[in-house]
């Protein structure tokens, strides 16, 4: 491997862009569970005209419910994978301008040592 070389500025624009993007997701996630959720209670219920009379979700509701908790583990799954890729990206880019940091520091130290210079035939 030659070396890295990563454009730190370019890392946190892409990083704040799939940042904005995915708490949009996760609004949309919000919103699309709570809609949801209305949409089933408004679509009915059935009712036993027989009695004892209570109500239970209609076929709509049930369906919809069932659609919600199939992909609820998806939704979930995708939050933080995306939230894990996000900090892992920004931790790594953090780790590499420390480590360009330290070889900087290094390089000065070494250019800013007294040179130790052996002339031929001296202290003989």
């Amino acid at each position: 491997m030659t070396g890295w070389d990563i454009d730190v500025v370019g890392v946190r624009g892409v990083l704040q862009n799939t940042g904005t993007a995915a708490k949009n997701l996760s609004d949309t996630g919000q919103a699309m569970q709570g809609n949801l959720e209305e949409a089933a209670s408004a679509a009915g219920t059935i009712t036993s005209q027989y009695g004892p009379y209570s109500s239970t979700a209609g076929l709509v509701g049930a369906a919809l419910g069932e659609f919600l908790q199939h992909w609820s583990h998806d939704l979930l799954y995708l939050a933080e994978r995306a939230a894990k890729s996000l900090n892992g990206a920004a931790e790594a880019t953090g780790h590499y301008v420390e480590g360009d940091l330290a070889m900087a520091a290094t390089a000065q130290r070494e250019a800013a040592k007294e040179s130790k210079v052996d002339l031929p035939g001296a202290g003989k």
